[in-house]
């Protein structure tokens, strides 16, 4: 291996890890910000029908305080 070919794999090398730290800050963004603006997917849970079932207002019983 002559002084050419050493550079080149120097650069080279190089250049091959500084491409790999940019594609892994561009990952960690793109997941920081689906994590700020995705909001999950609920299915078959009691929000997911509400278009088919309209919400009840449920009351709770509450004690009152002049009975106790």
């Amino acid at each position: 291996m002559d002084m050419d070919q050493a550079a080149v794999f120097l650069a080279g090398s190089i250049l091959t890890a500084l491409g790999f730290l940019v594609i892994i800050a561009a990952v960690i963004l793109v997941n920081n910000v689906l994590h700020k603006y995705w909001k999950p997917v609920k299915m078959f849970t009691p929000d997911s029908w509400k278009g088919f079932n309209p919400p009840t207002n449920v009351i709770e019983p509450t004690l009152d305080k002049e009975k106790k």
